[in-house]
C-alpha cells in the first residue's frame, strides 16, 4: 500500500523511492546462477561438495538462505548426495567439560563442533529438526549459581556455525523432547524453583515460536520422548501419580490435541529410539536387554544384550546407516559401543569406532 501510493506521487522524492524500489525488486528476484533457471541452479548448487558450504554461504544472502532452508536439504535428498551423520556429545571423566563430536555413515570422526555459546549447562535436551541440531533449555550453570534455563540453540552444520532460537515459554530441565512432524514438542520436567513440571509446549520452526500446548494430567519428571506413528510418546521417569520409576506412557494426538495413556510401557526407560517401524528401549532395571515395541501387535518383545558384568551400566541410542548403536555411558571392562541390525542374521556386533 506504501510503495503503490508513493508510485502514484509524480514527485523527484517519489521518482528516487520508486528506483530505490525497483533496484531492491530487481536484487532479490535476480537468478541464483546467470542464465540458469532457479532450480537449475539450486541443484547445481546442492552438488556441491559439503566442505565447501561455508564459504558459499558467504557469497550472497540469497545462497546463504537456500542452503539454511528445508529446500535445500530436499534437492540433496533428490540428488542422491543427503549425507547421514550422527552427532555424539563427549563428556569427560569429570563431568566438568565436554564437546560435540560428529561421525559419517561409516563411523568415522569427522569432526569436533566449536563450542555451543551460552553459559554451560546440564539435563538438556537435543532434537534434529531440519538437517539442524537443536540444544533446548536445561540446567544452567551461569556465574555459579544453577537454575532452569528455557534458551534454544541451533547448530546448521552446513555453515559450521550456532544461532539462538525463540526462548521457551517455561524454563526446565530434565523434560522429555522430540520431534513430530517438523515440530518440537517439550513435556514436563523440572522448573525454575525445582518444582515438577505437567505443562508441555510445541515449537514451530517456520515461524520460530513456542506456543503452549495442553499439560499432562499430573507432573512428570526424568523422562523421555518421541515422533512414533504420527503421535507423540513420553515414557520413563518418575511422575507424582506412580511410586517409583513410571510404567506409564503418556500418548499426544497433534490432532486431536489430547493426551491419553498406554499402560504397558517399560520401567524407567533410560534410553530410546525409533529404528523403522518399532520402539527400542532401554529398560532401568536391566541395562542388558532391549525392549521393542511393535504397534501393529501392540506388544513388546525382549532381546538379550550380549554384555557380562555390571548391569548398572546405562547405554545410550544412536541411529546410523539404519543400525541401532548402543554407547556405554561409563568406560568399563568389555562394555564397547554395540551396533544392532534389524535386518542381520546375528543381531549385535561390535561397532569399528
Amino acid at each position: 500500500m506504501c510503495f503503490s501510493n508513493l508510485h502514484e506521487q509524480d514527485t523527484p522524492a517519489s521518482k528516487s523511492s520508486s528506483r530505490l524500489t525497483s533496484k531492491i525488486n530487481d536484487h532479490y528476484y535476480s537468478p541464483i546462477l546467470p542464465g540458469l533457471p532457479d532450480d537449475v541452479a539450486k541443484y547445481c548448487l546442492a552438488l556441491v561438495p559439503r566442505s565447501n558450504f561455508p564459504s558459499m554461504g558467504a557469497v550472497c544472502k540469497r545462497w546463504r538462505s537456500f542452503i539454511k532452508s528445508k529446500e535445500f536439504i530436499t534437492v540433496r535428498k533428490l540428488a542422491g548426495v543427503l549425507e547421514e551423520w550422527l552427532y555424539v556429545l563427549i563428556v569427560d571423566s569429570d563431568g566438568k567439560e565436554s564437546h560435540w563430536e560428529v561421525l559419517d555413515c561409516f563411523g568415522r570422526k569427522h569432526q569436533q563442533l566449536s563450542p555451543m555459546p551460552g553459559p554451560a549447562k546440564a539435563s538438556f535436551s537435543v532434537v534434529v529438526l531440519n538437517g539442524k541440531l537443536l540444544v533446548i533449555a536445561g540446567y544452567s550453570m551461569a556465574d555459579g549459581t544453577g537454575s532452569a534455563s528455557a534458551d534454544v540453540y541451533q547448530y546448521d552444520s552446513c555453515l559450521n556455525s550456532w544461532s539462538k532460537l525463540a526462548s521457551m515459554n517455561v524454563a526446565r530441565y530434565d523434560f522429555a523432547c522430540a520431534e513430530l512432524n517438523g515440530m518440537v514438542y517439550a513435556v514436563g520436567g523440572y522448573g525454575t524453583n525445582g518444582e515438577s513440571l505437567s505443562c508441555a509446549e510445541v515449537y514451530d520452526p517456520d515461524t520460530d515460536k513456542w506456543t503452549l500446548i495442553e499439560s499432562l494430567r499430573r507432573p512428570r519428571w526424568g523422562c523421555f520422548a518421541c515422533g512414533f506413528e504420527g503421535k507423540l510418546y513420553v515414557m520413563g521417569g518418575r511422575s507424582s501419580f506412580t511410586i517409583g520409576n513410571s510404567r506409564f506412557i503418556d500418548v499426544y494426538n497433534p490432532d486431536m490435541h489430547t493426551w491419553c495413556e498406554m499402560k504397558n510401557g517399560c520401567v524407567m526407560v533410560t534410553a530410546q529410539a525409533v529404528l523403522g517401524k518399532e520402539l527400542f528401549c532401554i529398560e532401568w532395571k536391566n541395562q542388558r536387554k532391549l525392549a521393542i515395541f511393535n504397534p501393529a501387535e501392540n506388544l513388546w518383545k525382549m532381546v538379550p544384550v550380549p554384555v557380562t558384568g555390571s548391569s548398572s551400566i546405562g547405554f545410550r541410542f544412536g541411529i546410523l546407516d539404519g543400525k541401532l548403536l548402543m554407547f556405554p555411558v561409563q568406560e568399563y571392562p568389555g562394555y564397547n559401543t554395540l551396533l544392532y541390525d534389524p535386518n542381520a542374521g546375528p543381531r549385535f556386533s561390535m561397532a569399528d569406532f
